[in-house]
């Protein structure tokens, strides 16, 4: 029973620092960064055949109190006759038993430079409407968790949730093996301030990047046999993050192990390992991955889990599809 109580006490102490004071929120990631394209770089909006619907859901350490749940869903079109494409996202993010939640809906565009034979380099831009809410009626606060109360009981005053807007730009530069590439986002800072404090989203950069050094096609160039390494670093106020690991799919499985973290930074030996199982067809992608946490939070978190599925077509004409856009070499997961 006391364990229990701490921690209740603890997780509003938490919530009410995140309420109260001015705070600086953190995006959620993705550990199939390239499952999701669009969140991680606008300059994939419509890199595909000519439309892609994808899908993504997370559940961060299952085994804390409370929830930690993120939501995506995107659609997106190439525009062959422009050598660009265009794409809309939105996610939503939502954390503890009070809702603390964060809705981004964003339209994109990315453009296909041609800089000789082999290589292209494709800029992109995200313009987002951002908003982030709180159910109070949903908090837990300490005179409903003591035997005798409070007096009087403790309620924060009212306030109002946040509506901002916000912007992301990118570059990718990539050839038939090798990608890599850029994003900025949040460059607009919107606010997260539910007092009109003067507290905002910090900038987030991301660096990623890869190459596949297995690669075996057969007529029209299709796959059979792909093995890729990658990597994503980013970083955002104080916080920063590394992912590097390997693809291997044969057709249609697709797997991935990963280690997140950056060697010797810490006195960790870093985040978790995740481990990544697919099935890719022609049109239809489905992967699963969890992350084992390896950190000091090793016996608490339960990991995470991560699902996608992600579904490609094309009404092209023979004649039209020789103007498509160029595929770009990063894994579907």
């Amino acid at each position: 029973m006391v364990p229990i109580l701490v921690k209740r006490i603890i997780y509003l102490l938490l919530l009410s620092f995140l309420i109260v004071v001015d705070s600086i929120g953190q995006d959620p990631t993705f550990s199939q960064f390239y499952a999701n394209k669009l969140y991680l770089s606008p300059s994939f909006a419509g890199a595909t055949e000519q439309y892609r619907f994808a899908m993504n859901y997370r559940n961060q350490w299952p085994a804390v109190p409370g929830v930690f749940h993120t939501y995506s869903i995107s659609f997106e079109k190439a525009l062959p006759n422009f050598n660009s494409g265009i794409g809309v996202l939105a996610t939503y993010d939502v954390a503890g038993s009070g809702n603390l939640s964060t809705t981004n809906i964003g339209i994109l565009y990315s453009y296909d430079f041609n800089i000789n034979k082999n290589w292209h380099i494709r800029p992109g831009v995200n313009f987002k409407f951002y908003y982030l809410g709180l159910d109070i009626n949903k908090l837990i606060f300490n005179s409903q968790i003591t035997g005798s109360g409070t007096t009087p009981s403790v309620n924060p005053p009212p306030f109002d949730n946040v509506a901002d807007i916000d912007f992301a730009t990118s570059a990718l530069v990539y050839n038939d093996r090798i990608w890599g590439g850029f994003t900025l986002d949040h460059l607009l800072v919107p606010k997260t301030s539910f007092y009109g404090d003067e507290a905002t989203v910090p900038v987030k950069f991301n660096l990623y990047g890869g190459v596949q050094v297995l690669k075996k096609t057969r007529l029209r160039q299709k796959m059979q046999e792909v093995l890729s390494i990658a990597m994503n670093f980013q970083t955002q106020g104080k916080f920063y993050q590394s992912d590097l690991g390997v693809y291997y799919y044969k057709n249609p499985i697709v797997f991935g192990l990963w280690y997140r973290g950056i060697p010797f930074a810490t006195s960790q030996a870093g985040d978790a390992i995740i481990g990544l199982v697919g099935v890719k067809t022609n049109n239809l992608s489905i992967g699963y991955s969890y992350d084992f946490t390896i950190s000091n939070l090793i016996g608490s978190s339960g990991g995470s889990h991560e699902i996608s599925l992600i579904y490609e077509f094309n009404n092209l004409s023979l004649g039209a599809q020789k103007r498509r856009i160029r595929a770009i070499p990063c894994p579907e997961f």
